[in-house]
């Protein structure tokens, strides 16, 4: 019932939300979100106790919070721009949708359904306030790695704002090439194996904190590979398919590094439980010992 009162109230801005995300490239790794948070919860299910009284206080609080959220913006108590209201009913949807599983489940299942129930703040599009930023840090992060790998091979290179120069070509990183769609999916297929793949908190909050150099990093590799190979080969690679389509290459190299240093934060999980079953039986012959 629950969940069909969020269709009823929200059916608009879920829509335009997914709108979104097919016509604007910036905003594609939304299409990915319930789907896998659905998933997530489904492989870990478990039967739920019995909802509690603090389990119904909690969840009718945030019952509370997304139905004032939403009369905020229906009611026009605050004079937002059309991106900040969508965001807003978007998160009160998300607040709904939380509230209404602990509301029905109780605390503990959605103490185990932590992970994915917070993943669906990520259906809540980024106004532009909030992107600009973000597309401007990535244009300069791009900028500055892609004049470092320029001067480690020898290149000459010549930095201003935006503008690398090097002989015989003189490259702009332009907002289009800030590469924020490939970077936001790299940051939620990053969180997705972390939390699939890796038991420590703290290992989990390192691999998904390495993404966010990453992104800078292979968004650098893919200006680099574009400048020496129209200054090397032709400058056809300026226009062709790699500057066009080539994301995805570099994509998955920043996808191959994520899987190496998860593999190898694996290691350190596995190498524990050994080291511990070792201790107990150096403890047991040293109690045998004892009591000869």
């Amino acid at each position: 019932m629950l969940g069909a009162i969020s269709l009823a109230i929200w059916w608009g801005s879920l829509l335009s939300t997914f709108a979104l995300a097919l016509s604007d490239e910036q905003f594609t790794h939304v299409l990915l979100i319930v789907p896998i948070s659905a998933a997530l919860i489904i492989l870990d299910w478990r039967s739920p106790e019995p909802s509690t009284g603090s389990a119904v206080r909690i969840g009718s609080a945030l019952l509370a919070v997304a139905a004032l959220l939403t009369c905020v913006v229906r009611l026009k108590v605050a004079a937002l721009v059309p991106d900040c209201q969508l965001a807003v009913n978007m998160l009160a949807l998300v607040l709904w949708w939380i509230a209404a599983f602990v509301f029905c489940f109780g605390t503990g299942a959605f103490r185990r359904a932590l992970f994915p129930l917070c993943f669906l703040f990520w259906l809540v599009p980024f106004p532009d306030f909030v992107l600009a930023p973000v597309i401007s840090w990535l244009q300069q992060g791009s900028a500055a790695s892609a004049h470092i790998l320029f001067a480690a091979v020898g290149v000459p290179v010549a930095q201003h704002g935006m503008l690398l120069h090097i002989p015989g070509l003189t490259l702009e990183v332009a907002p289009e090439c800030s590469s924020i769609r490939s970077s936001l999916i790299l940051m939620v297929t990053t969180m997705v194996l972390a939390q699939l793949l890796l038991r420590s908190p703290w290992r989990k909050a390192l691999i998904i904190a390495v993404a966010i150099p990453l992104s800078v990093a292979k968004n650098g590799l893919r200006i680099f590979a574009l400048g020496m190979l129209a200054t090397r080969a032709s400058p056809s690679f300026l226009t062709g398919r790699l500057h066009r389509q080539g994301g995805i290459i570099f994509f998955l190299i920043a996808l191959a590094a994520v899987f190496l240093l998860i593999w190898i934060l694996r290691r350190g999980e596995s190498e524990k439980p050994r080291l511990a079953s070792g201790d107990a039986v150096r403890k047991q012959t040293e109690l045998k010992v004892d009591s000869t």
